[in-house]
């Protein structure tokens, strides 16, 4: 099965010209993370957690799938030790997160490429921390049928006359699991910029921010807003978009397009709007502009997004025959990307 590793999505952009303290300090920094902090390879009983070894292997060969070799490190270790004038071997597999950190913490030599020395390894984390954010959105969307089990005990054990706090250790639960996980990616992403890398981490994925400002003020709230399972197309698009726009992709305006697109028709389907008889985007815009569905944004709002997409998307959207490739300025992708994640913004912030 392909897995989106960070590497390959920046192969073709030179981002790291040597390994050096910083990028070295910063592997240790994460690994401790996800070893100490996200799954702990050992349980309280000192014995290897069967679960967490699963978590572990499974990135471990996902990585190394996409990478295209068997092992980060060496698995298995062998060697002979002499006991009373006899030789005996000793033989064994390393735990699995041995294995990973091994690999991670290996010095770097000048015959290796330095900029996929350190993509690799941003790769690692970036597939951890994806898979600990899936667990914790998988975790999310069960908290309705866990609250409703934990409120059944609660209620059986009240009329045994004993204490009942089941629901509120689940929410408990599920709160801590959340802003334990929020406080880890805050973390990862401070110490990136600790490393000098103009790097962050949000809804599964590593990418390029190219302003500090723009990062805190426009794109992380942006992020925030869609890490909802409801918004998974929305925030998978405008992630595309990224890429292809810092990679010298085709077309990253398109996927901006393509996620302020998602964002009108969820809108539109949740209220009860939609009639499946609309027309594109237009008439999806219809139903949130319509008087009957109270308003939703306003004429000139309306007027504002399908000019976009009358303007720019269709040019993108559709083949352009004998005609030039429409071909953007990177002032103008920067524009296209920014107009539509506002208006993703907006609009979900009123629904």
């Amino acid at each position: 099965m392909l897995t989106d590793v960070f590497f390959r999505r920046y192969e073709k952009r030179p981002l790291f010209a040597k390994v050096g303290q910083k990028e070295s300090a910063l592997f240790v920094q994460a690994y401790r993370i996800v070893n100490e902090q996200i799954w702990k390879y050992y349980g309280w009983d000192k014995k290897v957690d069967d679960k967490v070894k699963a978590i572990w292997t499974g990135l471990h060969d996902r990585l190394t799938m996409e990478i295209g070799i068997k092992e980060l490190s060496a698995k298995y270790y062998s060697y002979k030790t002499e006991y009373m004038g006899k030789s005996i071997t000793n033989s064994g597999w390393y735990d699995m997160n041995s294995v990973v950190e091994t690999w991670m913490m290996f010095k770097f030599t000048d015959d290796l490429d330095p900029d996929m020395f350190v993509k690799r390894r941003l790769s690692f984390i970036e597939l951890a921390f994806r898979e600990r954010e899936a667990q914790i959105a998988a975790m999310n969307a069960n908290l309705p049928q866990t609250l409703q089990y934990a409120a059944a005990l609660d209620a059986q054990r009240r009329a045994q006359g004993s204490p009942a706090r089941n629901l509120e250790a689940a929410r408990h639960e599920n709160e801590t699991a959340n802003s334990t996980f929020a406080a880890q990616v805050h973390e990862l992403n401070e110490r990136f910029k600790q490393a000098g890398m103009p790097l962050h981490y949000h809804n599964g994925f590593i990418q390029i921010t190219q302003d500090e400002q723009v990062q805190e003020q426009i794109e992380q709230p942006f992020w925030d807003l869609v890490k909802d399972a409801k918004w998974k197309n929305v925030s998978i698009d405008m992630a595309t978009a990224f890429d292809l726009r810092d990679t010298g992709g085709r077309d990253p305006s398109f996927y901006a397009a393509k996620a302020l697109e998602s964002t009108i028709k969820i809108i539109s389907d949740d209220k009860g709007w939609s009639t499946g008889k609309e027309k594109g985007v237009g008439g999806y815009l219809n139903n949130l502009t319509s008087k009957a569905n109270g308003s939703f944004i306003a004429p000139w709002e309306h007027e504002s997004m399908q000019r976009f997409y009358s303007d720019v998307r269709n040019d993108l959207g559709h083949g352009p025959g004998s005609k030039d490739m429409p071909n953007f300025t990177a002032q103008q992708i920067d524009q296209t990307i920014e107009f539509c994640m506002s208006w993703v913004k907006s609009l979900i912030k009123r629904f």
